[in-house]
């Protein structure tokens, strides 16, 4: 009997073992959300299975309003029946119309290939946020008098009384400027800079929160503080203030369910009190915060605070008709640092070193006297004697300013700044400055992550560090080109560039999908395209060839990555309007009009007497944008189903290919700029005649190798170069580059001490001097972009185009350089993605894991078929272009060979 309940056990193991599981549900790519306004939800989950060859041939959703009902399938909002269909992202709701503020619990089960059922999911959820304006009862409030950008951070309070016992409760909460929110004390939330940044004009969005914890039984206060942000603080080069608008506004709503099935609203009102008094006696996201703890006011978030000196509110008539919900991640922290060394420099400076250029702040404790000023200044770099170095921050003056209450051991952190940094100097800290007293804090949009990348060479794992903090540092809320001078804006050319690179290192599937809203909303009637977005430059600032293109090329670049339809659906108008606005200052269909920052940051000479300088001709440049960004809309109309226009836009297309040979190529496929960048466009976007195509990689191959095997392309040139070696057979040049460690190359930063990528390939010269000041950030993705080559050429990690979002995989490793071994991994929507491949002598091993659902090509690098293996097994097999072709299901698998 006990042998039998054992076989049983066993048994019974083994068929839960096998059988599929689903994780890790999500709704719009987002575990729980609350407060979205889209009116028909997408689904998305994962199969889990220790098999092999796992395919879902069929789901069942079901929705309801609690977990009860949920689990019965008594009582549902929406149950979809059995839907026989593999698809696992990306599912619409289709059930009845969703409410305001609701909440929806959800469950999904599968059937895999063997029309096994799976177990129903975990339940989870989602909230509905306001879906109209009428929605809102709560009132806009401002200060009562005239005020500026250089008045402390207003404080709003109000207090009210809950008489029963609380269900529920969710705050939604906006402002005009950033704000802080508390309710009995306690912080609302865990997001900072709130509520990000946007195309304020048509686009302020609202964050909502569930307080249900928070408020309590009886008397219950509301405190709130803004600061300047991006609404009306110094903004762009001009010392620009009140971009968007003079005041600082709050609008807040409290919507309160409780158990006997009541409802209550509390909202911004003409009933709230204000001060200024308040501790944050300034605030600049290019300058930094001053912070006088002296003028804290204990309790002031709670009940019972004696606000009778305080002021009432004004109520503002603003709209809300231009109010979205989130649809990114927030920014948040992240890592923190303590400092690697604190010293003294040459001059005499305390200064904090954290060993890593990131963007945030810092949090500092201390034990004064009252009055004591503690000021903190940041830098990237020192300068070649050692000293604190801050010329390259320009007119940000980039400064904390702490001043003590004298209440025993204090701490503090700013509010509505952030800092791009390594090092801080700290003035007038009092008694000796410990590691324990000051900590670094890193702070940027709350993304997954998604990919990892290591291999046999520690400078290139450097590499890799860099870009990736790189994109941390630039990925606050928006794409910015460098986190600490007087800059810090979306510009448009960075994010095209290094778009297919941070979409493997992090899921910025919702970053870019709200960002890319915002190039709509502030792209011009006629189609252009500005230099940044948001756009706080003139209006008239933009149409700048490689940089409007991030009309085009990103949402394309989404598509691959994510496979969501819907980017496409919205960004269409944005992508035609675009290539309409180039035909329309086109004549006889060349675009060699307007200004262009061409291939910005290309290798230059300052005293080129023999034309070394690899000058790109800016037109040249503008007619193969205008060529490709045609081509992707005529890829999305394909996607579409748009027939009119994928028939108009191929003929424009083909006429745009042809002016660009007729005006900029010689009949021999030389460019009118025979540079590396011009080369490289010409072959990425396919412009040139395919009799030509090889011999004008060859001239770009020798035209690398002329310079001493440096690269000498500027930002648009730079993304596509390894890509293109390797396409037309010179992967070995692209390692070449790759390891190449002087100037100009990728390794001469790391090898210089860099912990992010910086803007200039020589940032820091060897004599330890400084490019130019006027334009030097040591923090700048954009060069990062070689990381997408070294992800999908030299792992080999990538997706079919024609089956995008990794749901067909293709691995194509590309071993050389005289590395050992590499691997990447990716946590596509479907799960995890990897390829590893290693080197001993001539033996070549390669492990790959494909998620359940997918499927995979593996091309295996082979000098002989014969040598070939899977799990151990010969493959019968025929030798294609050096590599054996494999198609598997899900599943891990290893490959041998002989190379």
């Amino acid at each position: 009997m006990t042998r039998l309940f054992l076989l049983l056990l066993l048994f019974t193991s083994t068929c839960l073992c096998a059988q599929v599981q689903v994780a890790n549900p999500r709704v719009e790519n987002l575990n729980n959300p609350i407060g979205l306004d889209v009116t028909q939800p997408r689904f998305g989950w994962q199969l889990q299975s220790e098999s092999r060859n796992v395919r879902q041939t069929a789901y069942e959703i079901r929705v309801a309003l609690n977990t009860t009902d949920l689990q019965s399938g008594k009582k549902t909002v929406w149950q979809s029946g059995k839907i026989n269909s593999d698809a696992s992202i990306w599912v619409p709701y289709a059930g009845s119309t969703l409410l305001t503020g609701q909440k929806y619990w959800w469950q999904v089960r599968v059937w895999d290939q063997d029309g096994k059922m799976s177990s129903w999911s975990q339940p989870a959820f989602w909230q509905m946020g306001m879906l109209q304006p009428s929605d809102w009862k709560a009132q806009w409030i401002s200060v009562s008098m005239p005020e500026d950008s250089t008045r402390p951070s207003p404080v709003f309070r109000k207090e009210f009384a809950c008489r029963k016992k609380i269900a529920q409760a969710t705050a939604f909460i906006t402002s005009h400027g950033l704000f802080e929110a508390q309710i009995n004390g306690k912080r609302i939330g865990q997001d900072y800079l709130t509520p990000g940044w946007t195309a304020y004009q048509k686009r302020i969005p609202y964050l909502t929160y569930d307080v249900t914890t928070l408020l309590q039984n009886g008397p219950n206060a509301i405190g709130v503080t803004l600061g300047n942000g991006w609404w009306r603080g110094n903004i762009g080069w001009a010392e620009k203030n009140g971009f968007y608008g003079s005041d600082v506004s709050l609008l807040l709503q409290i919507d309160i369910q409780y158990t006997d099935g009541s409802r209550e609203t509390i909202g911004t009102d003409g009933s709230w009190k204000y001060s200024t008094d308040g501790p944050i006696r300034s605030s600049e996201i290019y300058h930094g915060e001053t912070y006088d703890a002296r003028m804290e006011r204990a309790g002031w978030s709670a009940a019972g605070f004696n606000d009778a000196s305080w002021k009432t509110v004004a109520v503002k008539d603003f709209s809300k008709s231009n109010l979205i919900a989130t649809y990114n991640e927030p920014i948040r922290k992240h890592e923190t640092f303590r400092p690697k060394a604190i010293f003294r420099t040459p001059k005499g400076e305390l200064v904090a070193d954290f060993g890593q250029n990131l963007v945030g702040w810092v949090e500092l404790t201390a034990k004064g006297k009252s009055g004591d000023r503690i000021v903190l200044q940041f830098a990237e770099v020192l300068d070649k004697q050692g000293n604190f170095y801050t010329e390259n921050l320009r007119a940000a003056r980039c400064t904390d300013i702490w001043i003590l209450s004298g209440n025993g051991e204090e701490s503090f952190e700013p509010h509505f700044t952030f800092h791009g940094f390594r090092y801080a100097r700290v003035e007038g800290y009092p008694g000796d400055l410990k590691p324990e007293n000051i900590t670094a804090v890193a702070l940027y949009s709350d993304m997954r992550p998604a990919g990892t990348f290591s291999c046999s060479d520690s400078l290139v794992n450097q590499l890799q560090h860099n870009i990736q903090w790189g994109q941390r540092g630039n990925f606050l809320d928006v794409p910015t080109d460098c986190p600490q001078r007087d800059e810090r804006l979306g510009w448009t050319g960075d994010a095209q560039a290094f778009s297919r690179t941070a979409v493997f290192n992090f899921d910025a599937h919702n970053f870019f999908a709200k960002w890319l809203k915002d190039v709509a909303a502030d792209q011009q009637p006629d189609g252009m395209v500005p230099w940044v977005i948001p756009n706080v430059l003139h209006p008239r600032n933009g149409a700048s060839t490689g940089w409007a293109d991030a009309a085009t090329i990103i949402p394309w670049n989404m598509w691959l990555a994510y496979a969501d339809r819907r980017i496409l659906e919205d960004q269409y108008p944005s992508m035609k309007a675009w290539v309409e606005y180039m035909r329309s200052n086109s004549k006889n269909d060349l675009w060699n009009t307007g200004f262009h920052f061409g291939d910005w940051l290309f290798y230059s000479i300052t005293d080129d007497n023999d034309g070394r300088s690899a000058i790109t001709d800016k037109y040249l440049i503008a007619q193969c944008f205008y060529a490709h960004s045609t081509q992707l809309l005529v890829n999305a109309a394909q996607i579409l189903g748009k027939k009119e226009d994928i028939a108009e836009y191929n003929q424009l297309l083909q006429r745009v290919k042809t002016a660009y040979l007729n005006e900029y190529v010689t009949p021999n496929g030389r460019p009118l700029s025979p540079t590396q960048t011009a080369y490289v466009l010409a072959l990425q976007f396919d412009l040139l005649p395919e009799n030509q195509r090889a011999q004008a990689a060859k001239n770009l191959a020798e035209n690398i190798k002329s310079y001493g095997n440096h690269l000498t392309t500027g930002f648009l040139g730079t993304p596509h170069l390894c890509h293109v070696l390797t396409r037309f057979g010179y992967t070995d040049l692209a390692y070449t580059l790759l390891n190449q460690k002087t100037y100009p190359s990728w390794l001469y930063p790391v090898t210089m001490g860099a912990t992010t990528i910086w803007e200039r390939w020589d940032g820091i010269r060897t004599d330890g001097s400084f490019q130019a000041i006027t334009m030097n950030s040591f923090n700048h993705y954009a060069y990062g972009a070689i990381g997408d080559w070294m992800y999908r050429i030299m792992c080999g990690l990538d997706t079919e185009t024609e089956q995008p979002g990794y749901k067909a995989i293709r691995i194509k490793p590309h071993p050389g350089g005289g590395f050992t071994h590499a691997s990447a991994s990716l946590e596509t929507l479907y799960g995890k993605a990897s390829s590893s491949w290693k080197l001993d002598g001539n033996k070549f091993m390669l492990e790959v894991e494909i998620p359940a659902n997918t499927s995979a090509t593996i091309w295996v690098p082979a000098r002989n078929a014969d040598t070939v293996e899977q799990d151990g097994k010969k493959l019968q097999s025929t030798l294609e272009d050096g590599y054996v072709r494999v198609k598997v299901g899900s599943g891990r698998y290893a490959f041998r060979s002989e190379n």
